[in-house]
């Protein structure tokens, strides 16, 4: 398997699930896109997409940081435009970028309802709508084309609703992105598939949520491993799926998760969303 020469647009990737992603590509020499809109350091938010930039090239990838507000479609266009043109085309989409906000319908401020929506579900949805014809001619090609949105199966029990609505119906959002444009773009032979954590995730988003320990969290490197076998797969058969990473990594003959581990040795881990 190897991305080596994949052009990769990441949104959302100057820290966490979506840097490490990006940093693994580039392992094997690909160029990555990274578009989201930190450019100054914030000391609760650590990473620049130029500091992603730097991770990217030190692994050994060309990287392409980008200014890009996932709430504003113009910046979308261009941003797209602006990475095929840098790269010559896109082979690859990950829609990382989310918003989270985890309270009830009567504590979510129409300000944090719209956030997520906007960046989420519209986000998620005008990216792939701007990368697609660049996709297509990626399939063309013959460089099988992947989107990959990270996002959870989707389920329709309660329980993952009652709590936190609007977090749940914009990440159901970014899901049925998946559902709809892998029936639709299979013709294209672009695949289009979710990937989603069994376990929660030590980010530096994660760590601004009160109460959680982040030693009963695995690293991103977990996602990051099991993006990079997906989209080694044929983008013409490995379509409309909704990956959790441990599966992925078990399907390779990968079960020894240790070293994902925030705290080596840790057995119990706090599960993520939307999984029993």
């Amino acid at each position: 398997m190897s991305l080596k020469g994949k052009r990769i647009f990441i949104t959302g990737g100057s820290r966490g699930i979506g840097l490490a992603i990006a940093v693994r590509a580039a392992q094997d020499g690909a160029f990555v896109a990274i578009a989201a809109k930190t450019t100054e350091v914030n000391p609760k938010l650590p990473g620049t997409i130029f500091t992603a930039a730097e991770e990217i090239t030190a692994a050994g990838g060309t990287a392409l940081p980008i200014k890009c507000d996932l709430r504003d479609e113009n910046q979308i266009a261009a941003a797209v435009e602006s990475a095929a043109k840098e790269f010559g085309g896109i082979d690859i989409l990950i829609n990382n970028a989310s918003a989270i906000n985890l309270t009830r319908t009567e504590e979510t401020p129409a300000k944090r309802f719209d956030l997520m929506f906007d960046v989420n579900v519209r986000g998620t949805f005008l990216t792939s709508q701007a990368a697609i014809p660049y996709l297509r001619e990626s399939g063309k090609a013959g460089r099988n084309p992947h989107i990959l949105n990270l996002s959870p199966p989707l389920s329709l029990k309660p329980k993952w609703f009652k709590n936190n609505l609007a977090y749940t119906m914009a990440k159901y959002g970014m899901s049925m992105c998946v559902l709809g444009m892998s029936e639709e773009f299979r013709r294209d032979a672009i695949a289009v598939n979710a990937l989603w954590p069994r376990t929660a995730i030590d980010t530096a988003a994660l760590a601004m949520i009160p109460g959680v320990d982040l030693a009963t969290c695995r690293t991103p490197e977990i996602l990051s491993d099991a993006a990079y076998i997906i989209l080694n797969r044929s983008s013409a058969e490995c379509t409309g799926n909704f990956f959790v990473d441990d599966e992925v990594l078990a399907s390779e003959g990968i079960t020894d998760l240790d070293k994902y581990s925030v705290v080596p040795g840790t057995t119990d881990f706090l599960t993520d969303f939307f999984l029993d």
